[in-house]
């Protein structure tokens, strides 16, 4: 390709991404869950979207979304700031907050497996198959991975996702019980585990990431997608480090966004 006609795909590229962003719709949710309690998310919806998605942030998981869709803490994180991204491709997009009973410390921390964080996770799996007749998945990355896992394992059929994603996923470790401590066996839909190679942080070790496989043995449809290099800045553990797959995103969530739409 000579260089005008690289620099004419490149525009035309940045042109269809500027026109996707102009389609999609954004907007703050908030559905009933538990007696009292009320789940708040932020919505990106494409024109004709093609599966739904279900974001869950690691950390702390309190988001704080306020009601014009910014957000008080967790932008940088990796799942919060490929949203767009992940509405490019089809998908229309729920990041979830903590639960309206959960908005002030430790928010989500010692809650994401517990009856009462399925039961807030079903009603929003429950609202996207009202609001649009296409699957729906779990995304979870590194302390969301506990979340997406656990719910994925408490609930079945109807009431649970056509597919779960874990990116980052804790493996090993002390908060919580870690992802392959959870009865994998469980699961029965597609189940895609997205992980850097050079992931340093402690709980996220890549050399255990082959026993998270091995147990998800009942899953019809499972891979590994792996990820090199990019920009490793700051703690091992947080978004912007390996972890959180910095530099590579548009090659990660393009990957993640095609496996899902793989039949």
């Amino acid at each position: 390709m000579d260089g005008s006609v690289k620099t004419w795909f490149c525009a035309f590229l940045v042109l269809l991404a500027i026109e996707a962003h102009a389609q999609t719709q954004q907007k703050v949710v908030d559905i009933p869950t538990r007696s009292g309690v009320s789940q708040r998310m932020l919505v990106l919806s494409p024109l004709e979207p093609k599966a739904a998605v279900i974001l869950i942030p690691g950390g702390h998981g309190g988001l704080q979304i306020r009601q014009d869709g910014s957000l008080r803490w967790g932008e940088g994180n990796f799942l919060v700031r490929t949203r767009q991204l992940f509405a490019e491709h089809g998908l229309i997009v729920a990041i979830v907050d903590a639960p309206s009973d959960r908005q002030s410390p430790p928010f989500l921390s010692g809650f994401r497996q517990t009856p009462e964080h399925v039961a807030d996770i079903k009603a929003v799996i429950a609202w996207f198959r009202l609001q649009q007749k296409v699957p729906v998945w779990l995304v979870g990355t590194s302390r969301g991975t506990q979340s997406a896992a656990y719910v994925a394992t408490e609930l079945a059929g109807s009431d649970g996702p056509d597919g779960v994603v874990l990116s980052s996923t804790i493996l090993t470790g002390d908060k919580g019980r870690p992802v392959r401590a959870m009865p994998l066996e469980r699961l029965r839909i597609p189940i895609l585990v997205v992980h850097h190679e050079q992931d340093g942080c402690s709980v996220c070790p890549f050399s255990a990431v082959p026993s998270l496989l091995e147990k998800l043995s009942n899953s019809p449809r499972k891979q590994l997608l792996s990820f090199k290099g990019g920009e490793n800045r700051g703690d091992p553990c947080e978004s912007f480090a390996y972890h959180g797959f910095n530099g590579l995103e548009q090659d990660v969530v393009g990957k993640i966004s095609g496996w899902i739409l793989t039949k």
